[in-house]
């Protein structure tokens, strides 16, 4: 049971994270940080749930070229667990794109595009109980 500020929410190292072998160093911020990761496994999204996951973007241009890239190669799903982990994991990320993110966080560190910019987190707590929901069947999780 989460007490308090105790959140938990979904991230993800992207195909281009896990092809460039970031995931240990990923995982290692994420550890050092003081969240705890109650899920993870390393996957190829179906074409159905990049879709899902990617709901929200559906009618923009870039939709199709989005579930092309996530589906293209091995990611490593996450459920982290810890105070205010939704913006901390957010703002440990970076912005979106590379060049814009502040130094020392993730994007800033090892993205090389907009489009190939290593991680996802879930913007809201709706949206992480969504996309855990998406990538982690009942009982998977640590309580």
């Amino acid at each position: 049971m989460l007490r308090g500020s105790m959140e938990r929410t979904f991230a993800m190292i992207k195909p281009d994270g896990v092809r460039r072998g970031l995931t240990s160093e990923i995982l290692a911020r994420i550890q050092r940080k003081g969240y705890r990761v109650v899920g993870l496994k390393q996957m190829v999204i179906t074409r159905e749930t990049a879709e899902a996951h990617y709901g929200e973007h559906s009618e923009r241009p870039f939709f199709g070229e989005l579930v092309d890239f996530i589906t293209g190669g091995p990611v490593v799903a996450i459920a982290l667990e810890g105070e205010n982990a939704i913006a901390g994991w957010r703002s440990m990320m970076g912005a979106t794109n590379p060049a814009s993110a502040a130094p020392g966080t993730i994007r800033a560190d090892f993205a090389t595009t907009m489009g190939e910019n290593v991680t996802h987190g879930s913007d809201s707590s709706e949206s992480a109980a969504r996309e855990l929901g998406l990538f982690f069947a009942q009982g998977e999780l640590l309580d």
